[in-house]
């Protein structure tokens, strides 16, 4: 059966196992996440559930919010929410408008999918980007050590050609990390420890899935 919940990464750590072993987790505020809408068959065509993560503050939500927003969180009978994602759950129908979907939703030993926003590192050159080999660093080679180097052929086809790797912007897009284990859930605080790193800075937005490939 397929489980999801949105949360927070709050930072890294790292915890001893039973048997000794030193672990590198991150760990994660997953939810309180409330059922905000549930998709049917009938109606939309899939089924799926969506869920809210991150209330506001009293006073930002009436700024924040616009009416229709408001209205859709206030059907479903919950605080409005910061962010609001979808799941596609083959057992959509046994949740309920208002429900609340909390970390204790995983066991220790699950195989989890994490997907977050990485880390944005601006403009960067093929080196740092693509990985390319820097040029000599000397025998005739005089300012131009990062270059790119040769962008393509001669005057067949005269042209560079489509996909040549090139500097530009690094980061900040979607990027999923696969069957990652959980080591540790506590229930109490909603909170879930995942071994190894996961994308994104510290208070970034991330979502926990169960693993497509386990």
């Amino acid at each position: 059966m397929k489980k999801g919940i949105v949360g927070k990464k709050i930072g890294m750590t790292q915890i001893f196992t039973e048997d000794g072993r030193l672990l590198p987790v991150t760990v994660i505020q997953a939810g309180p996440c409330p059922v905000v809408q549930k998709k049917t068959i009938e109606k939309d065509g899939y089924e799926a559930i969506q869920v809210g993560f991150d209330t506001y503050a009293e006073n930002r939500a009436e700024k924040l919010v616009n009416k229709p927003e408001k209205g859709h969180f206030d059907k479903a009978g919950v605080a409005v929410k910061r962010y609001v994602k979808e799941f596609k759950f083959e057992n959509a129908e046994e949740y309920t408008l208002g429900a609340e979907i909390k970390a204790d939703v995983f066991e220790v030993g699950d195989k989890v999918d994490v997907s977050g926003i990485s880390k944005g590192k601006g403009y960067q050159g093929t080196i740092k980007r693509l990985g390319f080999h820097r040029q000599p660093m000397s025998h005739g080679t005089s300012g131009y050590h990062r270059h790119q180097g040769s962008m393509g052929a001669n005057s067949t086809p005269s042209k560079v050609m489509k996909g040549k790797g090139m500097p530009g912007h690094m980061g900040s897009e979607q990027v999923t990390i696969q069957n990652l284990s959980v080591v540790k859930v506590d229930a109490e605080n909603n909170l879930i420890a995942i071994k190894g790193a996961i994308p994104g800075p510290n208070g970034g937005l991330v979502v926990v899935k169960t693993a497509v490939k386990k």
